[in-house]
């Protein structure tokens, strides 16, 4: 274990507190923060994916933000590798690497011995899906997905077709579905690894998870989306992120602004939940429960002592 570089780790759903915390804690350990939402990675969407802003990092580096144009396509595969050569580079820096994010596979593809490969793959056999895509739409394409692989279905939009595809020919290929695949790879960490849940009663996630859209819209959301839908930006795996897709349906006049609000909150409430699931199946988690703001210091005294047992680290000194 102590060969192995030191990695602190922030999960939790969405408007749970992450970003807050995280600020406090890479002042307290001298770390440099790596975001592990898959959405953050894109320019010009920055309310919606509810981005920290420059006036809010006090001076921390922040790194993976900003990297694609919105009709750019990012895999799990190209973030580990990226957020792999961050952690070194952090390391060799002499500072505390953090990944921090609500993103559970992109995350769980980082720490763990999660190899991606390229082998079981058959061109002749995706391009054919790609012309049924063409010629009977994308829906056509997610039902496939469904019969076989329901699990892989429900979390793949419909509209993100290069996924579907995707999924679709790990099975043609290997006889496994996706989510079988993925549940065969290594568990092993690959870092010291202090791993820090941040929970909430649902209520109170729910309430604050309305108000943060409320407050997105305030800041611009409508706006925001109309740019990149006046830019003709549209069926790209970016537009697929809640905040955006409900946006656009209410842009195209499909829903009335009041109804695509109302969708939007409650997108983000089940987001939430998934997340919650994903991380407490998955991945072997400490909980810290962020419900009571009045004990938020003695939160972090709780967490700053964890992670202090857990890397064997102090305050300031590392």
């Amino acid at each position: 274990m102590d060969n192995k570089e030191k990695l602190l780790v922030l999960i939790g759903p969405t408007a749970v507190g992450k970003t807050k915390l995280s600020i406090e804690l890479a002042k307290k350990y001298n770390a440099e923060i790596i975001s592990g939402d898959s959405m953050q990675i894109y320019k010009q969407m920055d309310i919606g994916t509810a981005k920290i802003q420059s006036s809010e990092m006090e001076g921390i580096p922040h790194h993976l933000l900003d990297l694609k144009e919105p009709d750019e396509s990012f895999s799990v595969a190209e973030f580990q590798h990226l957020v792999r050569e961050k952690i070194t580079d952090i390391h060799k820096r002499g500072k505390l690497p953090m990944l921090v994010g609500g993103t559970g596979l992109y995350i769980q593809s980082v720490i763990n011995d999660y190899k991606f490969t390229e082998t079981c793959s058959d061109v002749a056999f995706r391009q054919e899906l790609e012309e049924r895509a063409l010629l009977n739409g994308n829906e056509y394409i997610h039902d496939l997905l469904m019969q076989i692989d329901p699990e892989s279905a429900e979390r793949i939009h419909p509209n993100n077709v290069r996924r579907v595809i995707r999924a679709l020919e790990v099975f043609h290929c290997t006889g496994k579905t996706a989510s079988e695949y993925q549940q065969d790879q290594e568990h092993e960490l690959l870092y010291n690894v202090a791993l820090i849940g941040l929970t909430m009663d649902r209520d109170k996630l729910y309430e604050r998870i309305n108000l943060r859209v409320n407050l997105m819209l305030e800041d611009g959301l409508l706006e925001e989306v109309k740019a990149l839908y006046n830019k003709g930006i549209r069926d790209v795996q970016s537009i697929q992120a809640i905040g955006y897709k409900e946006i656009y349906e209410y842009l195209d006049g499909l829903v009335t602004l009041e109804e695509a609000i109302k969708i939007l909150k409650q997108n983000s409430r089940r987001y939430a939940k998934r997340q919650l699931t994903w991380f407490r199946n998955k991945m072997d988690v400490t909980w810290f429960d962020m419900t009571e703001i009045n004990s938020y210091s003695k939160k972090m005294n709780e967490i700053s002592l964890f992670i202090e047992g857990k890397l064997a680290i102090k305050a300031n000194t590392y």
